[in-house]
């Protein structure tokens, strides 16, 4: 049975059941969505959204990567114009920076009207202050790349001695 759902389907009966619940809680957002406002604002939003994120953020981060690994790499043109490969342990070093990077980018992209200050329907609503909210999303990346860093330093040191004692 389960070979006949893997050839099916393509995957193990898990992925299916995982995406099932997937598209279920996407279900279930959508209809709350569209419960509580106009469905064509919402297209636009996500239209809008969708052109934002093709034509101008993956150009940007797109360009900040390569530039990334053109200074944390060092790659340099060899005398016959070819280019010098850097060496596994310092690709996986820069994935390092990249994911609390990318991290810290979505979640200043998601809290940004909170971390530049929230507006006064905020604090009139919930009767909270916005002050903390800046300050714990640099918390938030400063424990990131922290933890990132660590993790790097662990995995550079076992790459280290797993060379050595080749």
């Amino acid at each position: 049975m389960t070979a006949l759902l893997r050839r099916w389907y393509g995957a193990s009966p898990w992925h299916l059941l995982l995406m099932a619940g997937v598209f279920a809680l996407v279900a279930y957002a959508g209809v709350r969505l569209l419960a509580g406002g106009s469905p064509w604002g919402i297209a636009v939003w996500f239209a809008g959204g969708a052109l934002l994120h093709d034509l101008v953020l993956v150009p940007a981060y797109s360009l900040v990567d390569r530039l990334l690994l053109l200074v944390c790499l060092g790659r340099r043109r060899r005398a016959d114009g070819s280019w010098r490969k850097p060496g596994r342990a310092r690709v996986l070093l820069l994935d390092h920076v990249r994911v609390p990077a990318v991290v810290s980018a979505l979640l200043l992209l998601v809290y940004l009207p909170l971390v530049a200050g929230p507006p006064e329907a905020y604090v009139s609503k919930t009767g909270l202050a916005g002050e903390p909210f800046g300050h714990r999303w640099l918390a938030v990346c400063a424990f990131l790349f922290a933890g990132s860093a660590a993790l790097g330093a662990v995995r550079y040191a076992r790459a280290a001695r797993s060379a050595a004692v080749r």
